[in-house]
């Protein structure tokens, strides 16, 4: 493999699977993420740009399992498991121990898993926000600006600028869209 798949500053000595594609500035925490990782898509994993995975951080990925992280994101020991695709928003933020899975029974990978190419699993819009032990479960769409509690259990989608809690999470309050309040601007229309 050639140098671009090592991380200079990994401690273990293994290189990046080839699919994986880290985006101009982005931060890996090391090789180590991609322990399970089966994927045999063209891109598995594509870390945006100024975006950082850190320390306990998992792409456990089946052999379609595809994993889009949005530019300046951070995800902090977050664990995801899918056979499927995740997407993640721009400016999005993963707590410690945050756990996105395809299905409501995570397992390592394996040949011959029922999803599949074109299969979704969770997607998470733009500055959404999710709470350390947090468990995002199954096709689930998070909107824009939506805020998930510490220890909360997703299985359903959440409406863009909605705070949710509890397991399972429900509706704790509804938030002021950015483009509502005087003169503010959603942190996604931001450059780059």
């Amino acid at each position: 493999m050639s140098d671009r798949h090592r991380l200079a500053h990994d401690w273990l000595d293994l290189s990046l699977p080839d699919n994986v594609v880290l985006d101009d500035g982005a931060w890996l925490y090391s090789a180590f993420a991609f322990l399970h990782h089966r994927s045999e898509r063209p891109v598995s994993v594509r870390i945006g740009a100024r975006s950082g995975v850190y320390v306990g951080s998992f792409f456990e990925l089946g052999p379609a399992g595809e994993v889009d992280i949005g530019r300046y994101c951070t995800l902090v020991g977050a664990i995801i498991r899918t056979d499927g695709r995740v997407t993640i928003g721009d400016f999005s933020y993963l707590a410690h121990e945050v756990v996105i899975a395809d299905g409501p029974f995570p397992r390592p990978p394996t040949v011959g898993d029922v999803a599949g190419p074109g299969t979704h699993g969770p997607i998470l819009g733009a500055d959404v926000w999710v709470g350390m032990g947090a468990a995002i479960i199954g096709p689930v769409t998070i909107g824009d600006g939506a805020i998930i509690a510490a220890r909360s259990v997703v299985a359903t989608d959440v409406p863009p600028y909605t705070v949710v809690a509890g397991n399972p999470a429900t509706v704790v309050k509804q938030l002021e869209r950015p483009e509502d309040s005087a003169g503010a601007w959603p942190i996604a229309a931001r450059g780059s």
